[in-house]
């Protein structure tokens, strides 16, 4: 069987991303979405909602399982027997950090990392970027899956966030 991880923080998932895991679960037959916890990090969703909200809007691919993971990404794919690491590329600048990473990963356990060019469309995307123009009332609901969207418009209503 073949297996693959995209991993990532998700805070939230973006259609970027799920562009990245859909193309990925086209080249293998299992693919891990894994979703980071980084207990010094606090995240607008929790790594629960994160996962419950992947898991929803995944549905629709029957080859991709959502889990959480700290750590080192290698040891995840090493107890999985995962052999390969699948990133999406926005621009050059990600290349550097990416391949950085991809080379120190085969270093410590031979795991390969595909990189994947992101759609055109996509180009621009991040979390960050979506937490940020949502936070400030910009319309981002062409950049969220519906149930993303909702979940992060209820999030930045309340007074607590």
């Amino acid at each position: 069987m073949r297996r693959a991880v995209c991993p990532g923080s998700f805070d939230p998932i973006t259609n970027g991303h799920l562009d990245i895991i859909a193309r990925a679960s086209r080249l293998y037959d299992a693919v891990y979405v894994a979703v980071m916890i980084n207990k010094s990090k606090q995240g607008l969703f929790t790594v629960e909602e994160r996962i419950s909200l992947i898991e929803d809007v995944t549905q629709q691919y029957d080859n991709v399982r959502v889990e959480a993971f700290h750590g080192l990404l290698v040891d995840f794919c090493r107890e999985r027997e995962i052999p390969a690491i699948v990133k999406g590329l926005r621009a050059v600048s990600d290349f550097d950090y990416e391949l950085q990473m991809a080379q120190m990963n085969n270093g410590l356990s031979g795991v390969e990392t595909l990189f994947v060019p992101t759609n055109p469309t996509y180009s621009f995307l991040s979390s960050s970027l979506v937490k940020e123009v949502a936070a400030w009332g910009g319309d981002v609901s062409h950049l969220l899956p519906p149930p993303v969207l909702a979940a992060l418009t209820q999030r930045l209503a309340r007074p607590d966030r």
